[in-house]
């Protein structure tokens, strides 16, 4: 059950769009989200087929450049990807009735499925006066995501020989409502869901406006937004930062592939993607 002092409230009348960009094996994926009516049947949220264009509208160009393991084209950052659009769309479907959460000072917002569960917590140690932690997990404990405010800057330094090549395999506009700062190697902020190389294929998803970094070869892809000046950064998503695991460190909340194609095919097919998706996308932060 939601914390006390939570509003947590059956969403209705309200519609979600969004378009999903995948990578799948040799093409990529374009395709457009239409939120279904609260308290409606069945689930609404499905991919529709859209005609070849690039995440901000431009039209999708033959993928340039080198090829990562794993054969898919390369990527072209978290603001979009080039590629070759498929005219296959791939349905997921997700939960038929939603809800709201709101913290007490209703500085925050967002969307979940009717049946999960968000429950502010205690904030880390280190994180500014007033920061808020909110977990999401599903009826059954598996956690989700969870919403961070208050986060110091990141000050991590990533020397050249240690960057790994990651790839965006969706990315898609966040909220417009979604507070953030902005400066150099900022973007608008986007729901996005990127591996990164190890001895295998690390994904996380999460809000970011920070590009992860040049070349396609980061130490760390964070997902988190710079927020105004005195406020903190802030998180939403499965993980602060993605890194390159190690064979004896624990990989979850992060995912493992084997491949490229089958992290494109969990952003593609999974209920649970689509749902997480559909909730980072609804967020609404006051300043």
């Amino acid at each position: 059950m939601e914390v006390e002092g939570t509003a947590a409230v059956p969403v209705r009348g309200r519609a979600q769009a969004g378009s999903l960009i995948v990578l799948t094996v040799g093409a990529l994926l374009l395709a457009g989200c239409s939120g279904p009516q609260a308290g409606g049947s069945g689930a609404g949220w499905t991919a529709q087929a859209e005609p070849s264009a690039g995440a901000a509208g431009a039209p999708a160009t033959a993928p340039s450049g080198t090829t990562p393991p794993g054969g898919l084209p390369g990527p072209s950052g978290e603001a979009g990807a080039t590629g070759t659009a498929s005219a296959d769309p791939r349905p997921a479907a997700t939960a038929a009735t939603w809800k709201t959460f709101a913290d007490p000072a209703r500085t925050v917002s967002f969307e979940l499925p009717q049946d999960w569960i968000a429950q502010s917590v205690q904030a880390e140690d280190g994180t500014l006066p007033g920061a808020l932690k909110i977990e999401v997990k599903k009826p059954d404990g598996t956690f989700m995501a969870a919403l961070r405010t208050g986060l110091p800057p990141s000050s991590a330094e990533c020397p050249e020989g240690s960057r790994r090549p990651y790839t965006v395999i969706s990315s898609v506009p966040a909220s417009p409502a979604a507070s953030a700062g902005t400066g150099e190697g900022t973007i608008p902020p986007r729901v996005v869901f990127r591996v990164i190389q190890g001895y295998r294929y690390f994904g996380s998803y999460g809000i970011t406006n920070v590009v992860g970094g040049a070349g396609n070869q980061a130490c760390e892809l964070r997902n988190t937004v710079s927020g105004p000046a005195g406020k903190g950064d802030w998180s939403f998503g499965d993980l602060v930062a993605l890194k390159a695991f190690a064979p004896d460190e624990k990989v979850a909340p992060a995912k493992a592939f084997d491949t490229l194609g089958a992290a494109a095919a969990y952003a593609g097919e999974s209920p649970d993607f689509a749902n997480v998706q559909r909730m980072l996308m609804s967020l609404e932060i006051k300043n």
